[in-house]
């Protein structure tokens, strides 16, 4: 019985019951206030259903939830990348530049294909209530984008005056999208778009037949990416360490009497990530180093004879090692900011402390390739 069915029933009992009023049967008012008690039962049927169907759907809500915020497992590149139907071509790691290329296709197509897909652009239950996975997204997102422009820009070309590749031009700018439009393009399509280009750069690459993709495993060129790389990890150290919240000096203009800035700045700031953010920024550090991991990998196989002739390979697996550290399974509900020295643990602290040391060895693994 729908609620405007009982209104008009209620309406009608009223009704009669007014019109009986002073007549003095007894019969007919009992009549009535039967028919007003069975009017409420079934009332209550149908208030009794709404209420458990947004139990339900609440439920329901919460189980996906949980299952989409399930964060993806590191990948090895020897026994899970040719078992994944994304690569058009399976990795040939004999190819400088293979294992590499395929890193980087299988880490974009995680974000599209993982628990629940892509969140960062949902408006529906459960993705629009959800936060941890969207800036795990935005972490690993943030860390394709820097490799496919390492890619275009000095990966596949020999020099300055090179042709940029003809897949790698339209991948990098499709990457580099609005990580948030729902439609029209949607951003799975753009990004689906760029797979596609990444995937025909690589069959080119490990096909002798098709000319004219190349990588070029130069010293200079991982130079180059290992620049970005040491600036993100930078920033993510310092918004971690800022958790706790302290007083800083301003160094921005330390080294350089004659520099200057835009703007003036106070000489003694305080720095302090907000507690609202504390979550967000953990787990965009987290996306970033999930990603790194994948990416330093296949730089440890590609550049292989590089790190070698200087003596790097341990350098790069130390780095290696701090990031999968920070990969640990987190068994606190809620990510927790306690003071650096109190009781109460501290999240930011410890993932900043990974992502400091792995950020001074990057430093160190940057000046030792650029030593003669």
């Amino acid at each position: 019985m729908s609620l405007a069915t009982i209104k008009t029933k209620f309406i009608a009992l009223f009704k009669r019951g007014s019109e009986n009023v002073g007549n003095g049967i007894p019969t007919r008012a009992k009549d009535y206030f039967s028919d007003w008690k069975q009017t409420l039962a079934e009332g209550s049927i149908v208030i009794r259903i709404a209420v458990g169907a947004v139990i339900l759907l609440v439920l329901l809500t919460l189980v996906l939830g949980f299952y989409f915020s399930r964060e993806p497992e590191v990948f090895l590149w020897q026994n899970d990348f040719n078992s994944t139907s994304i690569l058009t071509a399976p990795v040939a790691p004999e190819i400088t530049g293979s294992v590499t290329t395929a890193s980087l296709i299988v880490v974009a197509n995680t974000l599209l294909s993982k628990s629940g897909g892509y969140l960062s652009n949902d408006i529906l239950p459960p993705g629009i209530f959800l936060d941890n996975i969207p800036n795990w997204e935005f972490g690993v997102l943030v860390q394709v984008r820097d490799l496919s422009k390492a890619f275009r820009e000095v990966f596949s070309r020999s020099q300055s005056q090179s042709t940029e590749d003809r897949d790698l031009v339209i991948a990098e700018p499709r990457l580099n999208f609005d990580s948030e439009s729902w439609i029209l393009p949607s951003t799975e399509s753009v990004y689906r778009e760029a797979i596609q280009k990444l995937n025909a750069y690589h069959e080119r690459l490990v096909d002798p037949t098709l000319a004219g993709a190349q990588f070029y495993a130069r010293t200079d060129n991982l130079e180059f990416w290992l620049g970005s790389v040491e600036k993100r990890l930078g920033s993510l150290s310092q918004r971690w360490s800022a958790s706790v919240g302290q007083r800083r000096l301003n160094t921005d203009l330390a080294g350089q009497v004659e520099a200057t800035q835009s703007t003036p700045t106070a000489n003694e700031v305080e720095i302090k990530t907000p507690f609202s953010e504390i979550d967000d920024v953990f787990y965009e550090a987290r996306g970033t180093t999930w990603a790194l991991i994948h990416f330093l990998k296949a730089i440890e196989k590609d550049f292989a004879d590089v790190l070698a002739k200087k003596n790097a390979t341990v350098s790069l697996k130390q780095i290696i090692r701090e990031l999968e550290a920070t990969q640990i399974s987190v068994f606190s509900p809620m990510i927790l900011n306690g003071s650096g020295f109190g009781m109460i643990a501290n999240h930011s602290l410890v993932m900043a402390s990974y992502i400091s040391r792995a950020h001074a060895a990057i430093i160190d693994l940057r000046e030792l390739l650029t030593q003669g």
